[in-house]
């Protein structure tokens, strides 16, 4: 077998869910007779590394997990692309070839690292996907990182493979996306956040949705990578926009004064004016902008931090607010979040599950919202589903929480109805 005997590439960040195959990759994937498998791997959150160590560590231990991967798959035909701290590898081989890639993978990042005098030990979360058919590369690529996305967010599971078409016949669905947009089959649930104190519901995420006329109701990941098959990431995007805004507009006097948080994509920071376009969307859906919250991941901004950050600004000066989503799950240190025009730092819930059970994991939490209160941020804690969880994060100074101990996403009755109640659960 061909050896790999240089560090994996390096690729621009983007957001998650999203990854270019490089052209060794490609070739690969082309010249493989007996099978592929894609393996998209990170370790658990990164920045919570570079908020205790520093970014010099941080950066110091990417090189070394490249080293270490590189070592472990070297007696495998390979290629690989590193994206922050994020790494994707394209094994050819049979399945068998493939399952001992993972293995060795997961060997590989089990052992502590050893960064000057500090000994770091990382988690990881690993996404697999095996090539079916005459699968193009990218497909292929899309379903490992969808893979890592449902492991990121199943508690206790470290890999997870990813089905023939993740459960879902992504080709089929990105044909039907086209007549779901005519139809008015994407709507839009939200997921409550929740004052960690006292309780009252204070904003709202909104979650796009597919009602499906044969498979019924398919998630955010389904459906972007639908749109992303079909060529229609961009009108999805201002779809959902437009019409979460819209739907919080229309909100009866009780839910008058709910935050509505939409997410706006590395696509949607590129194109020009990005600002001026969103903007002109609060605008016609009748919200006041200070009801309105931009979510967006670092993989959005790393291409072009200083156009984001112009971005980002321009909509603070209007009235609207920004949270950086996912914190925890990229290539971020706290010295890249002072620089950016923020409101919120959303903390992914992998940190939240983990400080529960893990007193190192408290304190590197602890940290975060320390830092984030003297930079003058607010914090949203993801992926609350325990009383304990929102003791402890209370207890730390975190300001919202966000996650099954209060609800799902919901549909605009049930919203309504919680609000109207005042009682969300686990208070």
């Amino acid at each position: 077998m061909e050896r790999q005997t240089r560090t994996m590439q390096r690729a621009a960040g983007r957001r998650r869910g999203e990854r270019t195959a490089s052209e060794e990759q490609l070739q690969l994937v082309a010249s493989a007779p007996d099978g592929v498998t894609a393996i998209t791997a990170a370790p658990t959150s990164f920045e919570i590394v570079n908020a205790a160590y520093g970014r010099m560590t941080g950066d110091q231990l990417v090189e070394a997990i490249d080293e270490r991967l590189s070592n472990a798959l070297a007696d495998y035909r390979t290629a690989a692309v590193r994206s922050g701290a994020t790494f994707t590898i394209v094994v050819a081989g049979d399945a068998q070839v493939g399952d001992a890639a993972v293995d060795s993978v997961e060997r590989a990042l089990e052992q502590p690292f050893t960064i000057g005098s500090e000994t770091i030990h990382l988690g990881a979360r690993i996404g697999v996907a095996r090539r079916v058919d005459h699968e193009a590369p990218d497909h292929l690529l899309r379903r490992a990182a969808e893979a890592l996305s449902h492991a990121r967010a199943s508690e206790g599971v470290t890999t997870r493979v990813a089905t023939e078409s993740s459960g879902v016949p992504i080709a089929a669905l990105a044909a039907d996306l086209h007549r779901a947009m005519e139809r008015q089959e994407i709507g839009v649930r939200f997921q409550p956040q929740v004052h960690m104190i006292d309780g009252r519901i204070v904003g709202v995420e909104a979650l796009a949705r597919w009602h499906h006329p044969r498979l019924g109701e398919l998630g955010a990941e389904t459906l972007l990578a639908a749109a992303d098959r079909a060529g229609l990431g961009v009108a999805l995007s201002d779809h959902v926009q437009a019409l979460a805004l819209r739907r919080a507009a229309d909100w009866p006097d009780a839910l008058s004064g709910l935050r509505v948080a939409v997410n706006v994509t590395a696509t949607d920071l590129s194109r020009t004016p990005f600002v001026s376009r969103f903007l002109a969307r609060v605008h016609e859906a009748g919200i006041a902008p200070g009801r309105v919250t931009a979510e967006v991941t670092e993989g959005a901004m790393i291409d072009n931090l200083r156009a984001a950050g112009v971005a980002l600004a321009a909509l603070r000066a209007a009235g609207c607010r920004v949270a950086l989503d996912d914190f925890g799950t990229g290539y971020s240190s706290l010295s890249y979040v002072a620089s950016l025009p923020l409101d919120y730092i959303k903390i992914d819930r992998s940190l939240t599950t983990a400080a529960v059970n893990d007193a190192r994991n408290r304190v590197v939490l602890q940290g975060v919202l320390s830092i984030a209160e003297g930079l003058g941020l607010e914090t949203i804690a993801e992926g609350v589903e325990t009383e304990a969880q929102r003791q402890l994060l209370a207890v730390r100074g975190c300001t919202f929480y966000q996650g099954f101990l209060c609800a799902g996403p919901l549909d605009d009755a049930a919203l309504i109805d919680l609000v109207r109640s005042g009682s969300p659960k686990g208070k």
